[in-house]
């Protein structure tokens, strides 16, 4: 079902066209008052008791749970992507002469912690060329051979939406015995993810792009295996056994709480931020993640038809993420095109070679009309 525009829960002035979430949504009314709320409770901090600790973060995981199939112990609170990425490189196994692969152009936090755990141990970091095909799906399985310990990719390619098919890759990866390390900020929220078929080791997401929540904070899908012998990257109090009991944190414990608790990060008990992230997910699951993504399928295809007009070309929409457009012009893009769009209050980013076009549901067929006409006024 194709969702109204839901500008209405936003404040985004008449005259502004923001097509840019893949570079961060704007915050839904509902979603700041939640993040006011929570800040101003620590004005009154006789108010607020040892189990507050533990509500709100309980509430993140159950919602986030939801929106990806898994169940609320299966998910960490994190305070950025790269922490849940670092995390699942301190993890998977990766030995002298294994490799990792990446994909060219990936988003840098999830390839400097696999170049750096690499580094460690004597393996090597693989970086796949973009395929000509636009089709990353056989231009991984491609690249996988004996040495393949880790395959860590998107769900779609951040600069142009380039899409991955996890349930095939994971599929190899299971039957090969080779870990699987997801970054799926670009799409978690507005393409359907469900770890059930997916079955990563590790999966990671920060908030503040299509999970329409705050900056500062992320989330961590952990598989069954690791909740039980993973690693976490920091030691706290909060995620021990009987951490309830302030009167006797100095009664220190080795054991961690169960699930993936246990890769929580310290303070995670964010009075501000977390009930603000679940604010935004719960309007996602009230919108429906795959209303979501057909409502902006219709969309970005309407905008790709009407830039190959403007010579701009993008990736077929049968090889990309629904809720994502790169347009892409021979010869390149001028170096001043975003500041001439902005003068136009249309709003959009340049990753790679690409003008990336990442639309959410407060837009409509009118944000894409005032887009193209800028693009056909400045190129």
């Amino acid at each position: 079902m194709k969702l109204d525009s839901q500008r209405h829960l936003f404040d985004i002035p008449d005259d502004i066209t923001y097509l840019n979430c893949g570079y961060m949504s704007p915050l839904m009314h509902a979603v700041r008052d939640a993040g006011v709320v929570g800040l101003t409770r620590k004005c009154h901090p006789w108010m607020i008791s040892p189990r507050d600790f533990y509500t709100g973060s309980d509430a993140l995981r159950d919602a986030f749970a939801s929106l990806v199939h898994a169940e609320p112990e299966d998910i960490a609170i994190e305070p950025s992507a790269s922490y849940g990425m670092s995390t699942a490189a301190k993890n998977l196994p990766l030995s002298k002469g294994q490799s990792v692969i990446v994909v060219e152009d990936q988003f840098p936090s999830h390839v400097y912690p696999w170049r750096e755990r690499a580094k460690e141990v004597g393996a090597e970091v693989r970086t796949l060329k973009r395929p000509m095909d636009d089709d990353w799906n056989e231009t991984v399985l491609a690249a996988i051979d004996s040495t393949t310990a880790v395959l860590a990719i998107p769900q779609c390619h951040w600069t142009d939406g380039g899409l991955f098919d996890l349930e095939r890759l994971s599929s190899v990866c299971r039957e090969k015995g080779i870990g699987l390390a997801l970054d799926v900020t670009q799409s978690a929220g507005a393409y359907p993810i469900d770890v059930r078929t997916i079955k990563p080791d590790f999966m990671t997401a920060a908030t503040y792009k299509w999970l329409m929540g705050p900056y500062s904070l992320g989330l961590l899908y952990v598989s069954k295996r690791w909740q039980e012998e993973g690693r976490p990257i920091e030691h706290n109090w909060i995620h021990r056994k009987n951490s309830e009991n302030f009167a006797r944190l100095v009664d220190y414990e080795d054991e961690y709480e169960s699930g993936a608790v246990r890769f929580d990060v310290g303070e995670r008990s964010n009075f501000a931020l977390v009930p603000a992230a679940e604010a935004g997910i719960r309007q996602i699951l009230e919108w429906g993640v795959e209303n979501v993504a057909e409502t902006l399928s219709g969309l970005t295809e309407t905008i790709a038809e009407r830039a190959r007009a403007l010579g701009l070309d993008s990736v077929p929409a049968d090889k990309r993420a629904s809720h994502y457009l790169g347009l892409k012009m021979d010869g390149g893009l001028p170096a001043d095109l975003l500041a001439k769009l902005a003068a136009r209050r249309v709003y959009v980013s340049v990753r790679g070679a690409s003008i990336r076009v990442t639309p959410n549901v407060f837009n409509d067929a009118r944000d894409a009309d005032r887009l193209l006409a800028a693009l056909e006024e400045v190129l």
